[in-house]
C-alpha cells in the first residue's frame, strides 16, 4: 500500500471520516486536561503567575510554524505530483495557522509586558513572527483572488516557499541573534538549564492537544474543500449545452 493512495479524494474522505470521531474526544481530553493542569501549577519564582501564559503561547507558536511547514510540503507535493488533495489541504490549513500565529502574538505580548515591561519589541523572533502572520494573510487572500483553482494552487505554492524563510527564522531566530528580549527555546534536548518538570509535563499535554485540534480542523476543512470542488464540477457539467 502506498501513501499516495490517500491523494485519491474518495479514499481520503473515507479515512478522514473514520478517524474524526476518535480524534475529537482525544483532543478535548488533552486540551482541557493540559490547560487545567497547567493553570493549577504554582507561580514561577521569577515570573510569578504570568508564566502560565506559556500553556497557550508555546503550543500556539509551535503550531504556527509547523503548520506553515506542513503547507510547504503539501504545496511541493502539488507542484511536483499534481495531487489536488494536497493543494486543498494546504489551503485548508492556512486560516488555522493564521489564528495560531495571532494567538501566539497576543499571548506573547501579554507575557512580555509583566516579564520585560513592554508589550512589543522589534526582536528578531517577534518580528519574523509578525511577518509570518502577514504571509498567512497574503496566502489566504491569494487563494481568494485567483479564480482558477489550479493557478491559485501554483501561485500560493510559490508564496509558501518564500514564506518558509520567515517560518524558519521564527523558529531559529533566538539561536541566530543573541540580542532582543525573547528568551531561548522553552524546550530543548541540549544540556544546560531545563524547564522544571512541574511545567514541562502539562506543557507536553497542551502541545499534543493543540496538534490534535489542528488535525481535526484540517481534516474537516479539507473535506469541506473537496465537497465544494465536487459541487462546482457538477454545476459546470450541468451548465454545459
Amino acid at each position: 500500500m502506498s501513501i499516495w493512495e490517500y491523494a485519491n479524494p474518495v479514499k481520503f474522505m473515507r479515512l478522514s471520516g473514520a478517524v474524526l470521531p476518535w480524534l475529537v474526544p482525544l483532543a478535548a481530553i488533552c486540551l482541557l486536561g493540559g490547560l487545567i493542569w497547567g493553570y493549577s501549577t504554582p507561580p514561577d519564582y521569577r515570573q510569578g503567575a504570568s508564566v502560565k501564559i506559556m500553556f497557550l503561547h508555546v503550543p500556539s507558536a509551535m503550531m504556527a510554524i509547523n503548520i506553515w511547514i506542513m503547507m510547504l510540503v503539501a504545496s511541493l507535493i502539488w507542484i511536483i505530483r499534481r495531487h489536488h488533495v494536497s493543494a486543498l489541504a494546504a489551503k485548508a490549513a492556512a486560516p488555522i495557522g493564521a489564528v495560531m500565529t495571532l494567538i501566539a502574538l497576543v499571548t506573547g505580548a501579554a507575557w512580555g509586558q509583566p516579564t520585560w515591561g513592554t508589550w512589543w519589541e522589534w526582536d528578531p523572533r517577534l518580528t519574523s513572527f509578525l511577518v509570518l502572520f502577514l504571509f498567512y494573510l497574503g496566502y489566504i487572500a491569494l487563494w481568494e483572488a485567483v479564480e482558477n483553482p489550479d493557478s491559485a494552487a501554483d501561485l500560493t505554492g510559490v508564496l509558501c516557499l518564500v514564506g518558509s524563510v520567515f517560518a524558519l527564522l521564527s523558529r531559529y531566530a533566538a539561536h541566530f541573534w543573541t540580542q532582543g528580549l525573547h528568551q531561548g527555546s522553552s524546550l530543548s534536548v541540549a544540556p544546560g538549564e531545563r524547564m522544571s518538570a512541574v511545567y514541562r509535563y502539562p506543557l507536553y499535554v497542551c502541545m499534543i492537544g493543540f496538534f490534535l485540534l489542528f488535525l481535526i480542523l484540517l481534516l474537516v476543512r479539507t473535506r469541506t474543500e473537496i465537497r465544494i470542488r465536487r459541487t462546482a464540477a457538477l454545476q459546470a457539467r450541468e451548465a454545459r449545452p
